[in-house]
């Protein structure tokens, strides 16, 4: 590997506003492709749909089935002025009790409330050390109901409009299942039922795990030595039924694809040294970034990442420094959509 790859600048890269994508292609599989070949370092441009191509009779595909929920709540504080609770994960075991960020900061204290809707209000519980507030969400309604009913899917700060009623079906993937995510997992987003269908008709097994992403995948990394950025945490799960199906392929011969960097992150978290995938749950911090050696996965589909961020280092250290920013730079000079309702690439 070159000398370059170990500091957070060597991630930055220009990228024309224009191609942020604001909203998602009108299929899912219509994305763009950029395949990348790390035997070769040879690019080739597709169309999502062509992956069953790639992946052969035999071989696992990896997905999570994490569901986004409603986690943004907008209301008005008691002097009427606008206030926004960004819920992140369950607090202490109470399903009513949250860990959120606020908006504004300064004026929602310990003590405050914000009126969401005649059945839903926040009272700010207490401030943490890093920042976010304990609140307790107060409705009669089921909780899920309350949060369907008066909370918006909370979509990334690079996507300039309010959530619509379409955002709530095309900002999740179609395999999503168990509730808990601020943030979908977007590789996910390119699948349609008919590739899927189509995948395990040729052989492919399909293999679901759950890790619920946290707000902060978007968060940037700030210090110029990757080893110094504090890493988020994230819950997973990992059944066992899962980890036997990987292990079951990797034994018969055949190769892991992951479907993003979630899975990606959570497989390497439950392997061992010899590449054994253990099923189990709990919360994950690793840090993936050149050098890391991959135990579990063999190939990688991932969306294009912000530039200096976390996920853009886990796909350095898979497909190799120069190569990532190579096919990054192709991709801006061809007029890809980027980030979370942007095209993808795939690693083989």
């Amino acid at each position: 590997m070159s000398e370059r790859g170990f500091r957070t600048s060597d991630y930055d890269f220009h990228l024309p506003p224009g191609q942020i994508a604001q909203a998602p292609a009108e299929r899912r599989d219509a994305s763009r492709l950029l395949v990348v070949d790390r035997a070769t370092g040879g690019l080739a441009h597709r169309v999502f749909a062509d992956l069953a191509e790639y992946i052969p009779a035999g071989d696992a595909l990896v997905v999570n089935e994490t569901r986004v929920f409603p986690a943004r709540l907008l209301g008005r504080r008691a002097s009427g002025a606008e206030a926004e609770v960004l819920l992140l994960t369950p607090h202490g075991g109470d399903e009513k009790l949250w860990t959120a960020l606020v908006r504004p900061g300064a004026k929602l204290k310990p003590g405050r409330t914000v009126e969401v809707s005649g059945e839903l209000r926040v009272e700010i519980v207490e401030s943490t050390p890093g920042g976010e507030r304990i609140v307790r969400l107060v409705t009669d309604l089921p909780l899920a109901e309350a949060l369907d009913r008066y909370g918006e899917v909370p979509l990334p700060p690079y996507v300039q409009h309010r959530a619509t009623e379409e955002d709530r079906e095309r900002y999740q993937t179609v395999y999503a299942r168990e509730r808990g995510s601020v943030a979908a997992p977007t590789a996910g987003l390119h699948f349609t039922p008919e590739l899927m269908a189509a995948l395990e008709a040729k052989g492919v097994r399909i293999v679901r795990l759950v890790l619920h992403v946290g707000v902060g995948t978007f968060r940037p990394v700030e210090t110029d030595d990757p080893a110094e950025h504090r890493m988020h945490s994230e819950w997973y799960h990992v059944p066992r039924e899962a980890a036997d199906a990987l292990n079951a392929v990797r034994a018969a011969g055949g190769a892991i694809w992951a479907v993003g960097t979630t899975v990606t992150r959570t497989l390497e978290t439950v392997a061992d040294e010899a590449g054994v995938i253990h099923a189990g749950e709990g919360w994950t911090d690793i840090f993936i970034r050149p050098l890391y050696r991959f135990r579990a996965v063999d190939h990688l589909i991932t969306n294009f990442h912000l530039p200096k961020s976390t996920l853009m280092m886990l796909v350095a250290a898979f497909a190799g420094y120069e190569l990532t920013m190579q096919a990054y730079a192709e991709a801006v000079e061809r007029g890809y959509r980027f980030f979370s309702y942007g095209d993808a690439m795939v690693i083989v």
